[in-house]
């Protein structure tokens, strides 16, 4: 029986890992800031099924707060640490910079440094296909230039894969940094476009479509991405940086029509011109996460929005 750490582990893809190391009979260790990005509650809701679970402890901590992780560490000998906490959004960071310079890469380091001291075996990194910025060469690989972020976000990100490149190096930590491509299904973040059209649609009130909805995005279902996490954990990687995607491009007109199919409803479209910080089209090449985890992804996109809209409907409703 492993002891892991999980970061940002009461979100959207940190309490889906929590399930499934729960499920394998780890000792888990979910620690979660509860910031009001969006609602604690939702959050606390995603993992309150293993509140009564002796293998489960939760800690309401923030990452940049180096002194109270270390006692964690102290405490519990973490063999591995999942690293997902991290400030989202690309327009957020447009807002905030310094917040998402303080959480994410001050954050990351923090933890690197923990790690380091407390002979932890292997680190998963959440990283993200923003990195890869408008790259015109599709689809996205692993060893494309990535020196041309277009947001704080992606800049953030970017910071945090070469600090873990230096630390793999320096001190000999297993390090797998995975470049999430949109991430979709049940628990979906609610100020992600999937659920915010999935909302406004089932309300019958107006989403609002930047540009003419031929943008496109990689998505990929929630189950996938957790069964990539996972065998990174049980890898140990010296260094690498894998896409972790559905190797297929959605274009936004396409998502939209898909979510009225699942909904039977028609939505009803706001026209605005493309918003500052978002990439026109993300597109993962998977063969490396192929060949250095045997992976690959399972669910087709209809059936990921067809699972969120169930999820939904029971939540919601």
């Amino acid at each position: 029986m492993s002891k892991i750490l999980v970061t940002g582990g009461a979100g959207f893809i940190g309490s889906h890992v929590v399930d499934r190391l729960m499920q394998q009979g780890h000792q888990v260790v979910c620690l979660d800031h509860l910031s009001d990005y969006y609602s604690p509650e939702i959050k606390i809701q995603n993992i309150a099924h293993h509140f009564a679970d002796k293998n489960f402890t939760f800690l309401v901590k923030n990452v940049v707060e180096k002194d109270k992780l270390e006692k964690i560490f102290q405490e519990h000998k973490f063999t591995t640490v999942i690293h997902l906490a991290a400030r989202a959004g690309v327009r957020a960071s447009i807002e905030d910079p310094l917040g998402f310079r303080d959480t994410n890469i001050s954050g990351t380091i923090n933890l690197l440094e923990l790690a380091k001291s407390y002979g932890v075996n292997n680190f998963v990194l959440a990283s993200s296909s923003s990195v890869y910025g408008n790259n015109e060469k599709v689809p996205f690989a692993e060893t494309d230039p990535v020196d041309q972020p277009i947001s704080p976000y992606a800049a953030s990100k970017r910071a945090c894969e070469l600090y873990a490149y230096a630390y793999s190096r320096l001190c000999d930590l297993n390090i797998t940094c995975l470049r999430f491509f949109t991430v979709i299904g049940p628990r979906n973040r609610p100020d992600m476009a999937h659920f915010k059209f999935l909302k406004a649609i089932a309300e019958e009130t107006p989403i609002t479509k930047y540009g003419d909805g031929s943008t496109s995005r990689d998505y990929t279902y929630i189950d996938d991405i957790v069964e990539g996490i996972l065998a990174s954990a049980a890898k140990n990687l010296k260094f690498e940086i894998i896409n972790l995607g559905n190797a297929q491009r959605i274009s936004l007109n396409q998502m939209i029509a898909t979510l009225e199919q699942a909904l039977g409803k028609k939505a009803k479209i706001k026209n605005l011109p493309l918003q500052t910080g978002d990439v026109n089209h993300t597109w993962a090449d998977i063969s490396k996460a192929k060949a250095l985890l045997n992976w690959e992804p399972k669910t087709e996109y209809e059936e990921a929005v067809n699972q969120l809209v169930k999820w939904y409907k029971k939540t919601y409703d």
